[in-house]
């Protein structure tokens, strides 16, 4: 089953082989019709049927506490939130490249529409590149989405690629300033979300140095060993008193990091502390257990996976002196 309900993209075919290919430089209009997004979030009240016997009809009663979300093309549903949830439209999420891809030097690469209209998202390079020993080279994109479900805050983060396996980390520093979260009791204002990007803009220096000071590590057996080890842990459940390891998952990444994970044999990532986190963004990005690529797509970038991938580059960090 695909989550992906509506795609566009620019190159190559994206993981689940779907999608409307566009040109380069395709206005934001365009985007928005062909990822799917040309639609509205719309609202009505909660409304239930009491005394309904089957001969007799009962009463409509309207709960005002709570409101129904819908599509306005299709009329199906999407969510039943609060009433003070603060609905951020499909065309807001492409609306807010605009003036990035007109005068910014951004250029949109996909968006889309996951779980029929419940996440929409939309990803764009930012024009930022820079290259580890040479030939590995890491791209700069921003993501927006949000969620109609209430699952997700509308979340702008600054995000890396890496070109060889298209393996994506977030950019984030310890201050969290490549990321922007704004919760649904908020209205979303586009212009303020930017103006806090704004000091992540030099995040991109920051994150690349500690990217440059990873290939520069080096690491032994041993180390290895013990980093998969602290990453890789199934949550803690009550009265368990430490994390039991993933001996699965670790089995999985040390093949990817011995030269099975593609770009593993780069000067950058051989027995680096680089290679480390790459061999963990693989794993989460393209093999680890899913029911689908969609669903395993939606946990990098979104869930569980995401997290997964921060951990690492975290713990990877800490093996820098």
């Amino acid at each position: 089953m695909h989550l992906v309900s509506n795609m566009a993209y620019v190159g190559e075919t994206p993981w689940h082989g779907l999608g409307n290919q566009l040109a380069p430089n395709q206005p934001i209009e365009v985007w928005a019709k062909q990822a799917g997004m040309d639609w509205q979030i719309e609202s009505a009240d909660v409304r239930y049927v009491s005394g309904n016997t089957g001969t007799n009809l009962g009463s409509i009663h309207a709960f005002p506490e709570q409101k129904v979300l819908y599509r306005s093309d299709t009329k199906e549903p999407l969510s039943v939130v609060s009433a003070r949830y603060q609905v951020v439209q499909p065309k807001s999420i492409i609306e807010f490249y605009r003036d990035l891809t007109e005068i910014g030097g951004y250029e949109l690469e996909t968006a889309g529409v996951l779980k029929n209209g419940k996440k929409l998202w939309a990803l764009a390079r930012t024009g930022q590149s820079a290259s580890l020993k040479g030939k590995d080279i890491v791209n700069g994109y921003l993501l927006l989405a949000t969620a109609a479900d209430g699952t997700m805050a509308t979340t702008a983060q600054f995000t890396s690629v890496r070109v060889v396996c298209n393996n994506t980390l977030q950019i984030a520093l310890g201050d969290s300033a490549g990321c922007v979260k704004v919760p649904h009791r908020s209205q979303f204002d586009a212009a303020a979300v930017k103006r806090q990007l704004g000091i992540a803009i030099s995040s991109w220096d920051g994150f690349m140095a500690r990217m440059k000071a990873l290939s520069d590590c080096k690491i032994n057996d041993n180390a290895a060993e013990a980093f998969f080890r602290r990453v890789l842990t199934y949550p803690v459940s009550s009265g368990q008193p430490v994390p039991a390891t993933n001996d699965s998952a670790i089995k999985a990444v040390q093949a990817l990091y011995a030269g099975k994970g593609m770009g593993a044999t780069l000067a950058s990532a051989s027995g680096t502390a680089w290679g480390l986190v790459n061999s963990i963004t693989e794993f989460v990005d393209h093999h680890r257990r899913a029911r689908s690529d969609d669903h395993r797509k939606d946990a990098a970038w979104f869930g569980t996976g995401a997290a997964l991938k921060q951990k690492a580059f975290e713990e990877a960090v800490r093996l820098v002196v």
